[in-house]
């Protein structure tokens, strides 16, 4: 970057954002601006799954310039001395990473459901098959005199391989064998090279661990991390992938890789390899050709813009395949700039890189990308950034702008949407490419393990369809669909309002699509039971912010039931200005259109039917119902978003069923940076819940079901033993002194990597909505199944994990499957099945505005109503 002013760019972009909330097939008006978010690893089609948060902090980081003894780059020799399972540290008193948490209540002892009809599914699981009598023997390794040093450690008891074998694993204090010795405790002498001082090595027994236990769980995972690398799979964060079979999508500067995630643990009956088709996206050019694209289109701004786009990104050095979060870019650090080797000496980032790796650095100028150091960087005492080359690192994930790029998301679908029967297919090979590996067979033969060649086979169960209604009519629909949008047509919603007195505001420009759709709605409105009178029009000279607050400010009266904005652009500051006044400062419901949903006149009816519903269930109404035939039961959905407007802060959704249908809903939030705060501001929300239901039915409620989503895979055990006590507290106390209503919470989790596949003749397909699994692949330790409820068109489904971590509800299995099933199918902004049960979804939609747009607490007029679709 010769001649270029030199600057320093302070900004900080998000890091980690929102998912975008906008659905296909939902009310294309509420649409805030397109955030930005890490790539999806779901392949769904058709109807998408709920928007979940996004949280990404590059992978497993090694010793690299700007940190303490950069030359350190090579990984172990030997990746096994990486395993610590104990050892009478304080490593031993840890929970082994591979144990979940028991929340399996305990007068469950069948969790099985027998409605419904089976019929087989394969799953993208494999069996790992072990020798006749399978055990790990463990044991403690001293030394006398003590040895300091790992590696001298690891050096000196690798020295007996006729005692120990060739297969081991040993951290330089536990020893893991396949075998067991003679003795159990074995001492054997070793001599210290550089000073030739004789060293004993006691070898003393101290478990023998069977095929199911923790620590042998995470020797298996630790030998498939290594059998991965023996077939030149390469990490990249968590995952293994394969940069010779990279895709180049040449038009659009991307290129896709394959790969896989994997993980093996014990299910119901046996251990386990669970194994599905990961992409990874990735930019094909590097971060110093976007620098140059930037420097030429942005002139004088190009420090600002540059800092706007780069800073918050995820890179991949492409020199170990390794990521990291860029938070800087250190404008005044060049490649000929020094950093301190662990010895002592310094040396230029450019001369590292020619010494370490052979590659020349072209540009003298560039500037250099920071990283801040982990919290294992700083356990181990790094407090100073890390810093990259743009030249030798490229972005991970898709921009803003591709996103909302169609030709390139469906360009990239190309490559990541894989159908069952590529996936199937995809994982065989992948197996069989493992079982046939020379390397591979040694190194598992070693230790007694093979992996069987073809996918687990278990027995699924299809619900039966669910009957919906809407107002004196049944809808008729086919389960395997799971859409009735064309059979609403012409017919009335269960609970329609009407719409009397409302605004609506919008520029001159746009004042000819303003008054076609309050024709079109005048329209689409009567045949659903709906009056839509004629709205007081509010015309402004411009589209500033202030203009639309103002008229906001100058026309709503109390008597005002709705206030609609149409809007030229999806302007983000704009949008969160409207809502945030209709939401908190003077609150009644609101809609905001972009004018470009209206631009094509064939669609404006199908268009102005969906904002009618919308604009009905923000007014209170109810659209279509499924039977329910649990009386004086409450639903409760909870979701979490963090707030984008304040680091460390999330908002909580709390979403409670408000009548026998489960169409009618009291929402509140809460925030909080802590888990305190979040029971603090829960129990408030349960009671102001509990306070409308007895309001609506004259009675409190005899069940409350609580789905919990947005907990993230180590959160489990936190939601166990801290929140679930505090949340049946909090039903106790907000109810009453006797008041003690029967409780089931349920964990609600998206971001799993099971999948499966029905068999259709030869092929396979994707199992029907109504799918429910819960034996072979589930834990022995919870209380779970799986369910699939979405149909999707293209690629393969994801289905939804439910674990039931507390029930006290006397309900069957088969009632637990069923009321989730019926709830997948009461969400008002789709007209078919979801992902989730629809307080989930809900849940999410409150949390989302509130923590994008408005991050305060709304107002509690509005808790009755579904104001935030």
């Amino acid at each position: 970057m010769t001649g270029r002013a030199r600057g320093r760019a302070r900004g900080r972009a998000r890091g980690t954002a929102a998912e975008s909330s906008s659905r296909p097939g939902e009310a294309p008006s509420e649409q805030p601006p397109p955030q930005p978010q890490v790539v999806p690893q779901s392949d769904n089609g058709g109807p998408p799954p709920a928007s979940g948060r996004a949280s990404y902090r590059g992978g497993a980081r090694e010793a690299r310039p700007g940190m303490a003894g950069g030359e350190g780059m090579k990984a172990p020799a030997d990746e096994m001395a990486r395993l610590a399972i104990g050892g009478g540290d304080q490593r031993e008193r840890r929970r082994p990473r591979f144990e979940e948490p028991h929340t399996r209540p305990a007068h469950v002892t069948d969790k099985q459901g027998t409605s419904g009809q089976q019929f087989p599914v394969l799953s993208n699981y494999f069996g790992l098959e072990q020798t006749p009598d399978w055990h790990l023997y463990q044991y403690r390794v001293d030394f006398a005199p003590d040895i300091d040093s790992k590696k001298l450690r690891i050096a000196l008891l690798c020295s007996h391989e006729e005692l120990l074998g060739k297969t081991k694993a040993f951290d330089g204090m536990t020893l893991i064998l396949p075998k067991k010795l003679q003795d159990p405790v074995t001492e054997v002498y070793s001599v210290r090279q550089y000073d030739n001082t004789k060293v004993q090595v006691t070898i003393k027994l101290t478990n023998e661990l069977p095929a199911s236990s923790p620590q042998c769980i995470q020797v298996y995972n630790i030998i498939f991390r290594r059998v991965l690398s023996m077939i030149e799979m390469k990490q990249i964060g968590r995952n293994y992938y394969n940069p010779s079979l990279a895709v180049e999508i040449p038009q659009h500067k991307l290129k896709v890789m394959p790969g896989f995630i994997t993980s093996i643990l014990q299910y119901e009956n046996s251990v386990l390899l669970n194994c599905d088709v990961s992409h990874k996206i990735m930019r094909s050019d590097t971060v110093l050709d976007i620098m140059y694209d930037m420097y030429g289109r942005s002139g004088d701004r190009f420090y600002d813009d540059c800092t706007k786009k780069l800073v918050g990104q995820i890179i991949l050095t492409r020199y170990n395949n390794k990521t990291y979060r860029v938070d800087d870019i250190d404008w005044e650090k060049k490649p000929h700039s020094t950093f301190k080797l662990r010895d002592g000496s310094e040396i230029s980032y450019k001369d590292y890189y020619q010494k370490s790796y052979g590659i020349e650095v072209t540009d003298g100028e560039q500037p250099l990308l920071a990283s801040k150091p982990s919290a294992k960087d700083r356990r181990r005492g790094v407090t100073d950034n890390l810093y990259f080359l743009p030249e030798l690192c490229t972005l991970t994930g898709l921009s803003d702008e591709a996103r909302a790029d169609f030709t390139v998301m469906k360009d990239v679908a190309v490559h990541t949407r894989v159908a069952p029967s590529a996936r199937e297919n995809t994982l065989t090979a992948f197996i069989a490419q493992i079982n046939r590996n020379e390397k591979v067979r040694a190194e598992m033969g070693g230790w007694g393990l093979r992996f069987s060649d073809s996918l687990v086979s278990l027995n699924a169960r299809i619900m039966p369809q669910e009957k919906l209604y809407q107002k004196g009519s049944e809808l008729q629909y086919k389960q395997e669909d799971a859409d009735w949008s064309r059979d609403m047509r012409g017919k009335q919603l269960i609970t329609s309002v009407n719409l009397e007195d409302w605004i609506i505001i919008f520029t001159r420009r746009i004042t000819g699509q303003a008054q076609d759709l309050v024709q079109t709605l005048s329209r689409v409105g009567p045949p659903m039971g709906m009056r839509i009178n004629a709205p007081r029009p509010i015309e402004l000279n411009d589209d500033r912010n202030d203009s639309y607050l103002g008229a906001l400010r100058q026309n709503l009266a109390s008597s005002t039931q709705l206030a609609m904005c149409i809007v030229p652009t999806n302007k983000k500051d704009r949008y969160d200005a409207i809502k945030k006044f209709t939401c908190v400062d003077h609150p009644v419901p609101s809609q905001v259109v972009v004018s470009r949903t209206l631009s094509k006149k064939q669609m404006l009816m199908s268009v102005a039917t969906k904002i009618a519903i919308q604009l009905n269930c923000k007014l209170g109404g109810e659209v279509w119902a499924v039977d329910i035939p649990l009386k004086n039961m409450m639903v409760v959905g909870i979701d979490s978003y963090h707030d984008s407007a304040k680091k460390g802060r999330s908002v909580g959704g709390v979403i409670a069923s408000l009548n026998q249908a489960l169409t009618r809903y009291y929402s509140r939030c809460t925030f909080q940076t802590s888990m305190q705060e979040l029971m603090d501001g829960l129990k408030i929300c349960i009671k102001g819940a509990l306070e409308k239901y007895h309001e609506v039915n004259g009675c409190l409620p005899e069940r409350i079901i609580v789905y919990r989503d947005g907990v993230g895979d180590g959160q489990l055990l936190s939601v166990a033993e801290h929140e679930l006590p505090q949340m049946l507290d909090a039903f106790k106390k907000a109810g009453g002194q006797n008041y003690s209503p029967k409780v089931g919470v349920i964990i609600v989790k998206k971001r799993i990597n099971s999948r499966f596949f029905a068999r259709v003749g030869r092929n396979l397909s994707n199992p029907p909505p109504g799918t429910v699994i819960d034996s072979v692949v589930t834990k022995p330790e919870w209380y779970d199944f799986f369910l699939v409820s979405q149909s999707v068109r293209q690629g393969t489904v994801t289905p939804t994990h439910y674990n039931i971590i507390h029930d006290t509800t006397g309900l069957k299995p088969d009632h637990m499957q069923r009321l989730t099933y019926k709830l997948t199918h009461l969400y008002y902004n789709w007209p078919g099945t979801i992902r989730v049960p629809a307080p989930c979804q809900y849940a999410h939609k409150l949390a989302f505005l509130v923590g994008q747009s408005i991050h305060k607490d709304p107002a509690i007029e509005l808790a009755d109503r579904l104001y935030f679709l």
